[in-house]
């Protein structure tokens, strides 16, 4: 290509760059032209002057329409009622803030503190029966969290079971207190290794294990009936089991419990001690007397700066532990061997009662509670919160129940339970023979 035709190429370019430049202006200016026209015949000729087919459609309406008329109303209702519009806020507020904090509580992970050499340190004692749910399912628990588990057994039998679990740290822990050289002997062994030096591995650098804590987890199990047909012998053994070997087992501990400043938790059942029913005088008495030594215990420990925590339970679903069955279970007494004088006035009461007790799960087997995780959470942190409440109320029933017991009338109270006042005329013998039949049909039915 020569240089005139660059040259002419050159030319063309400019040109076109013109042409396009001077068109674009001329577009431009025409649009500006048609909008003021548009504009001026909008505001000049009236707004329906087009014919209906001619105009556009409306706009479809918003499909969650919130108008201003809501919002003022609302606003008005705000303005007229601000003390009950300040309740709800505070309610709402404070109850999705403890919502989210039991929420926490209950995701978190809780695990017991190790060794710098990853070895597990923390000792804990249970002292209740091997073959309660509460107690295999609390040492399960403790040991799957990183504790080492120790449950005070009585005989040979006992530590069986214990071993029969095959978790290498949950530890039968012979105590017979009813010995009292051998308990001294056992006591001195338990401390002895708790103040040896342990290598967990070859190579590990040693460690000292730490106690915890001293969980009581007293027998369960309590006779009902009227207080004439229970005997001395059956208030006897409840007393020695659960009062006097408790105390027992305590006073043991007790040096150990003050050397290390370890915890001592007392867990006692609390829905029929709150309610104080007739026909539960074992029951009551045994707790009431747990609960003034708790209370004494907690007063003594307390100037030596030891916590001693008091929980107060409710029912459990025991269904991965055993059959499912309340936590205050117990044999129930037959009113056909009961003496017929006590027969006549108070069976029709009986069975009204445990009937009512039966529906709403309160004092016989069967009855629907909490999950057991709950009390495995709340005893963990009782032992490692630092400064951890004195009463603990964990189950179905013990808050709701607890606020009943003091706070309604006891004849209220026992009405809702089923009991009536027995007339003692003759006529009325054939009704409670007649209670005591549905109580036997009402027992082979469950």
């Amino acid at each position: 290509m020569t240089s005139d035709d660059q040259h002419f190429l050159d030319v063309l370019s400019e040109y076109s760059h013109d042409i396009r430049r001077f068109t674009g202006s001329i577009f431009d200016a025409s649009d500006r032209h048609f909008q003021n026209v548009a504009a001026y015949l909008k505001r000049s000729l009236p707004e329906k002057w087009l014919p209906e087919y001619a105009r556009p459609p409306p706009p479809p309406p918003s499909p969650h329409p919130i108008t201003g008329d809501y919002i003022h109303r609302l606003q008005d209702w705000v303005s007229k009622n601000r003390a009950l519009t300040a309740a709800l806020v505070a309610f709402c507020g404070t109850g999705g803030y403890l919502l989210w904090r039991e929420g926490r509580k209950s995701t978190r992970k809780r695990r017991a503190r190790r060794a710098s050499n990853g070895a597990r340190r923390e000792v804990v004692v249970i002292a209740g029966p091997p073959n309660s749910p509460i107690v295999k399912s609390l040492s399960l628990d403790l040991e799957r969290r990183g504790f080492i588990v120790y449950i005070v057994c009585s005989d040979i039998e006992e530590e069986q079971q214990v071993q029969g679990e095959s978790r290498a740290d949950v530890r039968p822990l012979h105590l017979d207190v009813a010995d009292v050289l051998g308990t001294q002997e056992a006591m001195e062994r338990f401390n002895d290794v708790l103040l040896r030096p342990h290598v967990a591995f070859a190579g590990a650098s040693p460690h000292n294990l730490n106690f915890r804590g001293l969980v009581l987890v007293p027998d369960l199990m309590y006779p009902s009936g009227p207080i004439e047909t229970v005997s001395p012998e059956l208030w006897s053994d409840a007393l020695n089991a659960k009062v006097l070997n408790t105390i027992a087992v305590t006073q043991a501990f007790l040096p150990t419990v003050c050397e290390f400043k370890a915890r001592v938790l007392m867990c006692t059942p609390s829905i029929v001690s709150s309610l104080r029913p007739p026909f539960h005088s074992v029951e009551t008495a045994i707790v009431g007397a747990l609960e003034g030594f708790t209370a004494s215990l907690r007063g003594e420990l307390g100037t030596l700066g030891i916590d001693v925590v008091s929980f107060r339970l409710g029912t459990f679903d025991c269904t991965h532990v055993g059959s499912k069955q309340h936590l205050q279970s117990r044999a129930e007494p037959n009113p056909f061997l009961w003496p017929s004088t006590a027969r006549k006035l108070f069976a029709a009461n009986y069975v009204n009662q445990r009937r009512v007790a039966q529906n709403r799960g309160l004092l016989t087997p069967g009855g629907a509670g909490s999950s057991l995780r709950e009390l495995h959470n709340a005893i963990f942190d009782a032992l490692t919160q630092k400064h951890p409440r004195r009463v603990w109320r964990v189950g179905r029933g013990s808050v709701a129940y607890d606020l009943v017991g003091n706070w309604m009338p006891a004849g209220l109270v026992g009405w809702m339970m089923g009991v009536r006042r027995v007339a003692l005329d003759p006529s009325s013998e054939p009704q409670l023979e007649n209670s005591v039949q549905s109580w036997e049909k009402v027992e082979r039915a469950v």
